[in-house]
């Protein structure tokens, strides 16, 4: 029996998004003004996406945005995911519940904490800040992102899939790759975007740890935002804003093609 939403569940959910989205398309809209302010208006034109495609050394941080954020998901989500069975194959609760404890107050803690506490071990380890540092501190607080994200897939997994391949003579890596990657690879591509997404989205963390001429996009918009309005943060903006919605539409794409997939496996 369906259930009708009420017109106030309505109201208030159109409020939520116009409040989320607003801003974002008002951006937007004025990364095609003239006028060089975001006071009016004035004329369609598309110079500040010019000027941003020949700003070289800007997509030279682009490039190192995107090199970042793929590597850094790539090794934290091979990371996480072998963590992830390590704490489902825990005999002792508590145990288990120790380590997603502390795997919970990293994703918890203020990133002004974090960025601080990686700045400092990199300059006790004698680790020059820069591309390398950056990478690192990346893969650091995304693991325990992939962990969560994996982990509910583990848990929902019923033992006797496991025993039943056993029981049919499979060797451990055989029940790892044909049995448990299969079922949980919907949480493995949550977990590499989600862990895609914080690295793109992370500013207070490399703003500690970048150094040596070596920036990322969040910590340049922010360099550029503190120099003044300039309508090239919002075409750098509005292109990024595309990218994300690409992301989410090939994620979602990725993992029901990847769960349908995984499912069909399991059945035969």
């Amino acid at each position: 029996m369906s259930r009708k939403s009420s017109p106030f569940a309505n109201l208030f959910l159109f409020i939520i998004f116009f409040v989320l989205y607003a801003p974002i398309f008002y951006l937007i809209f004025y990364s095609f003004n003239s006028g060089g302010t975001m006071s009016g208006f004035e004329g369609f034109t598309l110079d500040w996406y010019k000027e941003l495609f020949s700003d070289t050394r800007l997509l030279i941080i682009v490039l190192n945005t995107v090199v970042i954020a793929l590597l850094s998901a790539l090794i934290s989500t091979i990371i996480g995911v072998f963590g992830a069975i390590g704490i489902r194959e825990m005999k002792r609760k508590r145990n288990q519940n120790s380590i997603l404890g502390l795997n919970n107050v990293l994703i918890v803690s203020p990133d002004v904490i974090i960025g601080a506490s990686f700045l400092i071990l990199f300059t006790m380890a004698g680790i020059q800040l820069g591309f390398y540092s950056v990478l690192l501190s990346h893969i650091a607080f995304s693991i325990p992102i992939v962990v969560l994200m994996v982990l509910p897939k583990l848990m929902e997994m019923s033992p006797s899939l496991i025993d039943a391949a056993h029981d049919l003579g499979a060797s451990r890596w055989n029940v790892l790759t044909k049995v448990i990657l299969p079922y949980i690879t919907p949480g493995i591509f949550a977990g590499f975007f989600m862990a895609l997404t914080y690295s793109l989205d992370d500013f207070a963390v490399t703003f500690f740890v970048t150094g040596n001429g070596f920036s990322t996009l969040s910590v340049e918009i922010y360099s550029l935002a503190r120099q003044g309005i300039s309508l090239n943060i919002n075409a750098l903006s509005a292109l990024i804003f595309l990218v994300t919605v690409v992301l989410v539409i090939v994620y979602y794409y990725i993992s029901r093609r990847a769960g349908n997939q995984g499912m069909g496996g399991m059945r035969r």
